[in-house]
């Protein structure tokens, strides 16, 4: 065994979205960072589809970047289409979505790492954690090299134990080409780690050249472009026709030195269906599914099903949409979103020839599915960080999540929990009513998961005042505190609120006849570009945080009251040293599921399944009283 002479304070392990942002995080918050990845070609590589953001995924990616995390703008550098979906319903859930240029993405967040100062990126196979009884220590390779660190985080993505399936065949790997790991299963079960089997797929990749386009519909992307990053959007104003850009030529609307910038324009997405003949092909060779075959053994994602799920669980339907996407500009590869399977090579063959505008495409990648070794995630803390291991932080995919984008919000605060762990600080923790990133981590660690976990926005109670447009003005304060917004971004950002907070003020103050101008806007036919006393110099970000704060300024503040009632129970903390057993009145239920989980908060022990009202009267009484087994009282 060769001890590595350098002694790091984070090491991260795996450099897929959850590993960049942990390691990113941990070094700009000035902390000597190890990012070790299997393969250093494939840093920040899209395994399935080369697309972020979405519905709630959007607005993940808003806040790791109002906080100082590295996603949005690797996706404003490298996007090829941008749009923001659901405006046709109320802000709150309108969110971005951005194509991506699958390589460009991957080599921006390879040479991101590569220049970060603080931040050593090495190519090796951890197969090992260490650990004694006072917590972490470090990893080991498949060399026999042996790396200390002070805090560990652990995202290997799919490649725990990752097993492939095509058919009835079967191969090691967490991604098509790349081998698995199969050390670090065994060393979390070693901790005293509960593990689980999870199963995710990816859909064929077709030539352009073989797919009939003219049979589709197609999908242009939205002008002025909704960027993801805060902090180098084009200052666009008020008085600028929307129209009149979109018609403009020149790469003056795209950022400097980005794709978009060097091609010059948006690349079009297509929209296609599935037919009966689609359904009948599935349904003659079910049988050859190793889903329906019980070969698989981990649990799919219930909202990103096969294709062979969509035919088999909703016969009713007829057809399905199929979504053809370039994966980039320097390649004629396209994505077939919608047709996940894994059914054998012949048989996708005929599947693909199936769907409109396909009937001679050629697939230059089959489609597979990938079952994986993941932790259970209520052992771990709302820092991410293992109960049973001190500074040893879970991450992504491993804790039974779906997708890049809580991939990336789970690393973002991993990685800065261990560099704060390492430098002996307090935790950081983001609330439900402050982040989306609030909500899944509570999610995860307090109800736990059997499914590959995917965001929505239903999930988010507070969402009119988590929306997409604000995340800035939620979380750039907390960004900067912490240590990871540079004050160059942070200026700016005060800069912007000063003028929405002015512009509030004049808004309610200055009248035109009987009404304020704040008045007039609130009226649902009126914009602020109508309003007759407008500030025509105000960028379209400001305007747009505006109108919405006072067209929903009763339903915001109605929210905001009730987040204030909720706090109180989120301030009243569970001492760690409490023997739930020892409650008298608490059911049964209530005791094993508080005594497994350990919520931190009385408000957290409310949101566990199984843990009712009474329940929590009961403790929050029993709590007024307790006092520890040294006999300090804890409340």
């Amino acid at each position: 065994m060769f001890a590595y002479p350098k002694k790091y304070d984070v090491i991260v392990v795996g450099a897929g979205h959850a590993g960049i942002e942990a390691a990113l995080a941990a070094a700009r918050l000035g902390r000597q960072v190890l990012l070790l990845t299997m393969n250093a070609d494939t840093i920040g590589q899209m395994s399935c589809n080369p697309a972020i953001g979405g519905q709630a995924k959007g607005q993940l990616v808003r806040e790791i970047d109002a906080f100082g995390g590295e996603m949005g703008l690797a996706t404003d550098m490298t996007g090829i289409q941008f749009r923001m979906l659901n405006t046709k319903k109320g802000p709150a859930v309108w969110s971005p979505r951005a194509q991506c240029d699958k390589k460009a993405y991957q080599f921006r967040m390879k040479w991101v790492c590569e220049r970060e100062p603080n931040l050593d990126v090495k190519q090796g196979h951890t197969t090992d954690i260490t650990f004694n009884e006072g917590g972490v220590t470090g990893v080991q390779t498949s060399l026999g090299v042996q790396f200390s660190g002070k805090s560990v985080v652990i995202t290997t993505g799919t490649f725990l134990k990752g097993l492939m399936h095509i058919g009835n065949g079967q191969e090691t790997g967490g991604r098509a080409g790349e081998p698995s790991s199969t050390g670090i299963s065994g060393s979390l079960r070693k901790i005293g780690l509960e593990l689980g089997r999870l199963k995710t797929g990816t859909p064929p990749r077709l030539l352009r050249s073989s797919i009939d386009f003219c049979k589709t519909e197609t999908q242009h992307g939205d002008y002025p472009i909704p960027y993801f990053s805060h902090w180098h959007r084009q200052p666009f104003h008020v008085e600028q026709n929307a129209e009149a850009l979109s018609q403009a030529c020149g790469s003056h609307r795209f950022v400097p030195k980005s794709v978009l910038a060097e091609h010059g324009e948006q690349l079009a997405c297509f929209i296609t269906r599935t037919t009966e003949k689609t359904a009948s092909i599935i349904r003659q060779n079910i049988h050859l599914s190793p889903l329906y075959a019980g070969i698989i053994e981990g649990v799919g994602p219930r909202y990103c099903p096969s294709i062979e799920d969509k035919i088999m669980r909703f016969a009713d339907k007829e057809t399905h949409q199929i979504f053809l996407e370039p994966e980039g500009i320097a390649t004629d590869e396209f994505y077939l979103n919608g047709l996940s399977t894994c059914l054998p090579f012949g048989v996708q063959v005929d599947l693909v020839r199936s769907i409109v505008g396909c009937e001679n495409a050629e697939i230059l990648r089959p489609a597979y599915a990938v079952e994986y070794d993941f932790v259970l995630p209520i052992q771990l803390r709302q820092t991410l960080e293992v109960k049973v291991c001190r500074n040893l932080f879970l991450a992504g995919q491993i804790n039974g999540t779906s997708g890049y984008e809580e991939a990336a919000a789970q690393g973002l605060v991993a990685g800065i929990n261990a560099a704060r762990s390492a430098a002996d600080l307090g935790p950081f923790v983001l609330g439900r009513d402050q982040a989306y990133i609030g909500v899944l981590i509570d999610d995860l660690v307090t109800k736990g998961t059997v499914e590959p976990y995917r965001m929505f926005t239903s999930r988010a109670e507070h969402r009119l005042v988590l929306r997409q447009d604000n995340a800035d003005l939620r979380l750039s304060d907390a960004g900067h505190q912490v240590g990871l917004l540079p004050k160059s971004r942070y200026d700016r950002f005060c800069k912007k609120r000063s003028m929405l907070n002015a512009e509030l003020v004049r808004l309610n103050h200055t009248r035109v006849g009987s009404e304020t101008l704040a008045q007039q806007l609130k009226r649902p036919e009126i914009t602020y570009a109508a309003l007759s006393k407008r500030d025509g110099s105000l960028p379209t970000d400001v305007v747009q945080q505006v109108e919405i704060e006072i067209k929903y300024a009763g339903y915001i503040a109605r929210q905001s009251a009730e987040i204030d009632r909720i706090k109180g129970m989120e301030e009243k903390g569970i001492p760690e040293d409490l023997d739930f057993s020892t409650v008298p009145s608490l059911r049964l239920e209530a005791k094993q599921k508080l005594s497994r989980i350990r919520p931190r908060t009385i408000g957290q022990a409310a949101r566990i399944s199984g843990v009712s009202p009474s329940d929590i009267s009961i403790l929050a009484i029993w709590l007024k009283r307790y006092k520890s087994p040294t006999g300090q009282l804890k409340n």
